[in-house]
């Protein structure tokens, strides 16, 4: 990641509610996953859920990126 994207990523984790509501979503998901993966055996509803929570947090992280798109293009001083 490019060190302005990650400088703004940063800024918007410290002072976007929007942004912070974003990466908490993504970090959730994140949590649901690891706890699911860790489990011996999934079964069909797991697998499911598994898949869902996959394109969940894939959809969150491209909002979050579109965000910071939109941050990196806006004028200075908005």
């Amino acid at each position: 990641m490019p060190t302005l994207t990650r400088e703004i990523r940063e800024q918007l984790l410290t002072y976007d509610e929007t942004f912070q509501k974003l990466a908490q979503q993504h970090s959730e998901y994140e949590a649901q996953l690891k706890q699911l993966s860790e489990a011996t055996y999934l079964n069909l509803e797991d697998l499911q859920r598994q898949v869902t929570l996959k394109k969940l947090k894939l959809s969150v992280k491209d909002a979050m990126e579109r965000y910071i798109v939109r941050r990196l293009h806006q004028p200075p001083g908005r």
